[in-house]
């Protein structure tokens, strides 16, 4: 029934085509070969998300007591003043959660259905999902213990409903740079330059400037003025249709293959041929991350990440107490591995019928992996040499960790080649299948590796020097470094017992 009413789209309204779409979003991840491990990894998600609200809540009530002892501003004024900072949060933790409608679009644009109906569906579908009422644990607690009582009711909800439709915004905002940025990295200058816009006041010394054209546009919203509103919805407006064809065309040129076609500089990488067959992984690796768009990305990101810390680090004052110095000592080195060594396998699930034609393939793509990453980590120990000459870490702590990462951090790392199963799209990223990527022991291997280290460096901190910690730490990694032939061939046994199911997931995640 749903099949022919798809198929005839004509004589669907909007809303029957959001509800189809929205319950066919449903049933595809309930059918994912991963969905057992996904329900066990949404649930340490919506486990975090609770964390978070809390978190939330506690900034309302922080922000209502300042409201509170505020002689000059009134606490729809105040909060407004402070909501530029609340929109930046918001635009960036969307990039942890929300997708944009061009992943789901592909199975449904060779339907005979109106050119932008399934887009323009799944950006109303993005609109009112309950991700943009999060919000709402700080609007309401601050209304409560500001506005209610004192100004009304009325009051209080025009201040809770523009906020909302405020976020509303933001999210279509996200949306488009997602898209922009998904495409160039260069188009991180956009959202950059809007908020350096924005935040112009603070560097140039008068905050209060900024601070009174926010606190201006309260009583407008407070007091449900017709303008602010119709403002507001032309704005949303905007940008919906903007993202429409955004979307749309997106997802046209990905799924028509159509790119821009220019001749490339090949490079042999002869340097590697010494290595014999490794040597040969090797260069699979190094082209891999050069060439496909996403491992790209990836190794981009956490090179900018690592470059920002060590600056913030070196220059400021912040993160100087024992937890927070061994605890970004250890992000910075094990962050790297947890973007790429933690998905290990996954790539290589578009080619793995080739690996497999040879039992030893496998061994020698693994010992090649950690060849790489671990050479990979002189790059976050150069980037964090700055924080040495500025006296926040010795060379002691950073060579130790960066022992211990290639060691014992690497080696739990690597173990998710015996349970991944799922394909990593290379290039793709608008029409790729299997949205969701994590799993419980992806969870598990993360949280581990970034917290195991920080309790093992506390503890050894508190039973003897300093000094004597970092040695402890550098000699089980350069111990584990030694041995890394016995448990990568541990690895390669077990991967070897489970080849057929995991062969089985990658096949059906392509």
């Amino acid at each position: 029934m749903e099949r022919h009413q798809m198929q005839t789209g004509n004589r669907l309204s909007k809303f029957q085509l959001l509800r189809i779409l929205r319950k066919h979003v449903k049933l595809a991840e309930k059918r994912s070969v991963a969905y057992e491990q996904n329900k066990a990894a949404k649930f340490f998600i919506y486990l975090m998300w609770a964390f978070a609200v809390v978190y939330i809540i506690f900034i309302a009530i922080m922000l209502a007591l300042i409201a509170n002892d505020s002689d000059t501003l009134t606490p729809y004024e105040f909060f407004y003043g402070v909501s530029p900072f609340l929109l930046v949060a918001d635009f960036l933790f969307r990039f942890i959660g929300q997708q944009t409608p061009a992943q789901l679009i592909k199975p449904y644009t060779l339907l005979p259905i109106p050119k932008y109906a399934c887009v323009e569906m799944f950006i109303v579908s993005s609109i009112i999902t309950p991700n943009n009422l999060i919000w709402l644990s700080v609007t309401v607690p601050y209304v409560i213990m500001t506005t209610l009582f004192s100004y009304g009711l009325l009051t209080a909800l025009g201040l809770v409903v523009s906020f909302q439709l405020i976020v509303t915004v933001n999210s279509q905002w996200y949306m488009l740079a997602r898209t922009l940025i998904s495409k160039n990295l260069l188009w991180w200058l956009l959202p950059i330059a809007v908020y350096a816009l924005i935040f112009s006041p603070l560097y140039l010394g008068d905050i209060d400037k900024m601070f009174e054209i926010c606190v201006g546009i309260g009583p407008w919203f407070a007091f449900w003025n017709p303008l602010a509103y119709i403002g507001v919805a032309a704005v949303l407006f905007a940008f919906v249709e903007i993202n429409k064809r955004m979307q749309y065309r997106c997802t046209y040129l990905e799924s028509s293959n159509v790119e821009s076609r220019r001749m490339k500089t090949v490079t042999e990488w002869r340097m590697f041929d010494r290595y014999g067959e490794i040597g040969q992984y090797l260069k699979l690796e190094v082209k891999s991350l050069m060439r496909n768009k996403n491992i790209r990305k990836s190794f981009i990101y956490a090179s900018v990440g690592i470059s920002i810390l060590s600056l913030v680090i070196s220059l400021t004052d912040l993160y100087q107490d024992d937890y927070s110095r061994a605890f970004w000592a250890v992000y910075t080195f094990v962050l790297y591995g947890s973007i790429t060594l933690i998905k290990i396998m996954s790539a290589e699930g578009n080619y793995i019928d080739c690996l497999v034609i040879h039992k030893e393939n496998i061994m020698q793509l693994l010992r090649a992996k950690y060849y790489l990453y671990g050479s990979i980590l002189i790059l976050p120990f150069l980037l964090m040499l700055p924080t040495v000459f500025t006296g926040k870490y010795t060379f002691l702590a950073l060579f130790s960790m960066m022992c211990f990462t290639a060691g014992p951090v690497y080696c739990l790392l690597m173990q998710m080649a015996v349970y991944n199963k799922q394909t990593m799209p290379l290039n793709t990223k608008y029409i790729s299948k299997g949205s969701i990527e994590t799993n419980y022991f992806q969870i598990v291997a993360e949280l581990a590796a970034l917290f195991l280290p920080v309790v093992i460096i506390s503890l050894l901190k508190a039973a003897f020097s300093e000094n004597t910690a970092y040695i402890v730490l550098l000699a089980v990694g350069v111990v584990f470094i030694l041995t890394h032939k016995f448990w990568l061939y541990n690895i390669y046994k077990r991967f070897m017992k489970r080849r057929y199911i995991n062969m089985e997931g990658f096949r059906a995640t392509r």
